[in-house]
């Protein structure tokens, strides 16, 4: 049933140019877990917040391209040394993916009030679901998805999901008193 694929990440421009069955998205995708693969090799995945290093490097990779249309490659970038509890991993998700929101304003300024908003909340929450599913395969996939590691990926999953509330909430709070202050009626 399982063919061996060999993906070799070092490849120079002249060998990768002659490999054109693979677009270039499908190549980087193939790299990319390969690079996880890698990376959990050296990490002991059965401790029970390790794996939510991994949610976290999807989910943050699956925000990066969603954004890099708008921001470029790469636009939040992982932070060494991080807390890898269910609430350290909910909070860097929410705090890095809404602190591009006035920087995605800027990118759409013929969006106004709630249309920016939910664009955005629908950029975030779409790169934050793609994250999330990458890293619960990967796990499975691995045979290590079940108990404490999988009610921690669900448990921090649901902190995204009420951090992501409470900003939207907060933004639409703040333009309804900015509105009311100027002068308009909301």
């Amino acid at each position: 049933m399982s063919n061996s694929i060999s993906v070799n990440t070092r490849a120079t421009p002249a060998t990768a140019s002659n490999d054109t069955a693979i677009s270039a998205s499908t190549r980087a995708k193939m790299q990319l877990n390969v690079s996880i693969l890698q990376e959990s090799a050296s990490v002991s995945l059965n401790s029970e917040n390790d794996p939510l290093a991994l949610v976290y490097k999807s989910a943050i990779t699956s925000i990066n391209e969603q954004l890099q249309a708008d921001f470029g490659p790469d636009a939040i970038q992982n932070a060494s040394g991080q807390d890898n509890s269910p609430e350290g991993t909910a909070g860097r998700i929410v705090s890095l993916s809404t602190a591009f929101f006035s920087a995605f304003q800027q990118q759409h300024s013929g969006l106004e009030g709630d249309d920016a908003l939910n664009r955005f909340m629908d950029t975030i929450k779409g790169g934050i679901e793609k994250g999330f599913k990458e890293a619960r395969d990967i796990l499975q996939g691995l045979k290590v998805l079940g108990g404490d590691i999988a009610s921690n990926i669900d448990k921090t999953y649901e902190l995204v999901q009420k951090g992501l509330d409470a900003f939207a909430s907060n933004q639409r709070q703040a333009s309804s008193t900015d509105e009311a202050q100027s002068g308009k009626v909301a």
